[in-house]
């Protein structure tokens, strides 16, 4: 016997649809090349049922990227277990960092980002995002670098060190489109001159 599914939650599904799609649009067409239409069409969701989730393209980019920024977090960062009896505490917790920044969700952001810096409306949503994401990052940087470190005066400003280097070290990548040896070297010569704020605050 098949069980009719609520209105939540065909509600829910449709919005994850246009969620996932918009942020496939990003990648593959940047922002400008993202439009409610091409979302839509891409979803399978009629423009009436995109319109009723989300009523403008802002809101409908800025959503598709938290949301998958905060899955990104969830799955990635926010397991204790991740760090049980490791034996390099805090180039494990880079190292993290560094994979938290990889993929689609980071890709997204940067489109948000540059299309931020012309468009008053998009840049006051996007700030918002980027302090939420942050502000997530921190959370679970505190179970990664361990309450020790975490308990420091200083902790955020360590951490929002180690993430502004990652972040342009990320966007380097971009005029390097697939994995190279180049890019990761730089990452770990630049994880080896981050290690000195953690460690020697343990």
């Amino acid at each position: 016997m098949t069980t009719r599914r609520t209105q939540e939650e065909r509600s829910a599904t449709t919005r994850r649809l246009l969620l996932d799609a918009t942020v496939e649009c990003l990648v593959k067409h940047g922002y400008a090349g993202t439009t409610t239409i091409r979302v839509s069409e891409l979803a399978g969701v009629s423009r009436g049922a995109q319109v009723h989730h989300f009523a403008t393209k802002d809101e409908l980019v800025v959503a598709a990227v938290r949301h998958l920024a905060e899955q990104q977090a969830d799955l990635v960062l926010a397991r204790p277990d991740l760090m049980a009896g490791s034996t390099d505490p805090v180039g494990d917790a880079l190292e993290l960092l560094w994979k938290a920044h990889q993929g689609p969700t980071f890709d997204a952001a940067i489109e948000l980002w540059v299309a931020a810096r012309t468009d008053p409306e998009l840049r006051e949503a996007t700030t918002a995002f980027e302090r939420a994401l942050t502000g997530r990052l921190m959370e679970v940087s505190k179970i990664l670098f361990g309450a020790r470190v975490a308990a420091l005066p200083d902790f955020q400003l360590r951490l929002l060190t180690a993430l502004e280097a990652i972040r342009g070290l990320r966007m380097v990548s971009f005029l390097h489109p697939y994995p190279s040896a180049r890019l990761d070297e730089r990452w770990q010569r630049s994880k080896a001159l981050l290690r000195p704020l953690f460690e020697q605050a343990a």
